[in-house]
């Protein structure tokens, strides 16, 4: 199991914090979530603070593994600086889609979670570390990164769809992928509007 970075480390404490805020406090889910545009609720800060509020405990559990398995790599790989531009892209067009198929779909329901930009970094740590061995909690076995990341990828699209939140929810996973690998194409500098210093797989400077 990996170590935990500081950037990765913090954001697990704010999340557990926000969590033990959300049970004290019902209403922090209504300033705090992202809300459809037509809902009433909208407001531009959501799209940054819906990442930190969790569904349930279920839901909690399952971001703080996820960022200690997958986000503690990355972090350490690319620095911090380029972890967090990671991680805002990917909340940013996992917000941006879902607010998009909420609008088109004409859904109500509001979205949560860290699930979205966690999509962008587990298409990251396939991407960059394929064969890595990783070994599960339950069962204790050993897996190559690639099968884990589809695993950890299908259970977390499985809790999302039992929330209710239908195709609007499934869009907002693709947006924080799509984030992903879009922010890893113009680190390499395969995008058309140029690169962003090439090696995205290279160790960064903070």
């Amino acid at each position: 199991m990996p170590p935990l970075p500081p950037v990765t480390q913090a954001l697990m404490l704010i999340c557990t914090a926000v969590f033990c805020v959300q049970w004290l406090w019902s209403s922090a889910v209504v300033w705090l979530a992202l809300w459809p545009l037509a809902s009433g609720n909208f407001a531009p800060w959501q799209v940054l603070t819906y990442v930190f509020l969790s569904a349930d405990l279920t839901g909690l559990i399952f971001t703080l593994l996820g960022l200690w398995l997958f986000g503690s790599s990355l972090e350490q790989l690319w620095g911090q600086r380029r972890y967090i531009q990671m991680l805002v892209v990917c909340g940013l067009s996992a917000a941006i889609v879902g607010l998009l198929a909420g609008w088109l779909l004409g859904s109500g329901l509001p979205e949560i979670g860290l699930s979205g930009a966690m999509f962008g970094l587990l298409l990251a740590y396939a991407m960059l570390f394929p064969d890595r061995q990783i070994m599960l909690l339950i069962p204790p076995i050993p897996v190559k990164a690639k099968i884990a990341v589809m695993v950890f990828a299908g259970l977390a699209l499985l809790l999302s769809l039992l929330g209710g939140g239908g195709f609007a929810s499934f869009a907002h996973l693709a947006g924080g992928m799509l984030g992903g690998w879009l922010m890893i194409l113009y680190w390499r500098g395969r995008l058309p509007f140029g690169g962003g210093g090439g090696g995205g797989g290279a160790r960064r400077r903070r």
